[in-house]
Formats: C-alpha cells, structure tokens, sequence
C-alpha cells in the first residue's frame, strides 16, 4: 500500500469517526422527504388554525381590491400617454430637421467655396 492510499484511508477513518450513529439514515430520510401520512398530519394542523370562511372572505377582499379604475383616471392615463407620444414625435421631427439644415448648409458651403474658387481663377 503506497503512501497515498494509507492517507486516504486515514482520513475515511476519521471522518466516519466523527459522525454520529444513523447518520445514513437521517440522510436517506431527509432526501426522500415526509411521507404521506406526515403530510396528511401537516394539512389536518393547518386546516385546524384556519377560520371557517376563511377562503370566502380571501376572495371577497381580493375582489374589493381588484376594482375597475374610475373614468377620470383611465382619462388621465390616456391624457398623459398621448403628451408623451407628441414630445417623442416633436424631439424625433426637430432632431430631423437640425440634421437635414446641417447637411444642406454643408454642402451649400462646397458650393460657395468651387464657385469662388472658380470667380478668383477666371479674373
């Protein structure tokens, strides 16, 4: 047996030293979680804490809340989202523009400066 094989073993050793007796069993347990009869215990434990009427007035209340929006609102809104459309509209025309006038004015300065290199070559 190498000196590797010999710490290894060491060292399986002393780990399952360490652990407490049934510790497999815990393990296997927790991974295949309650069994039904626990859950059964469990749901029996809940429905004893729950009010009757309880899920009525749940669904009352969540209805209450789920209300339709007025008319003044649901006007507001569509107030407001038609104001944001026109300012994007207005910024997206008036950056075209700017770019457009730009353009222009840059290719009406090469035509200002041929034509006045052409005036000052004929004179």
């Amino acid at each position: 047996m190498n000196p590797e094989d010999r710490a290894w073993a060491a060292l399986r050793r002393h780990a399952s030293a360490q652990l407490r007796g049934g510790f497999a069993d815990r393990v296997v347990r927790t991974a295949r979680g309650p069994q039904t009869g626990a859950w059964l215990q469990l749901f029996r434990a809940a429905a004893a804490q729950v009010r009757p009427g309880f899920a009525e007035r749940v669904l009352r209340a969540a209805r209450a809340a789920a209300d339709l929006p007025s008319l003044g609102s649901q006007l507001a809104l569509s107030a407001a989202t038609a104001a944001i459309c026109l300012g994007a509209v207005l910024f997206v025309h008036d950056r075209n523009l700017k770019q457009a006038d730009a353009r222009n004015l840059a290719e009406w300065q090469t035509i200002v400066a041929v034509a006045q290199d052409m005036d000052s070559s004929g004179r």
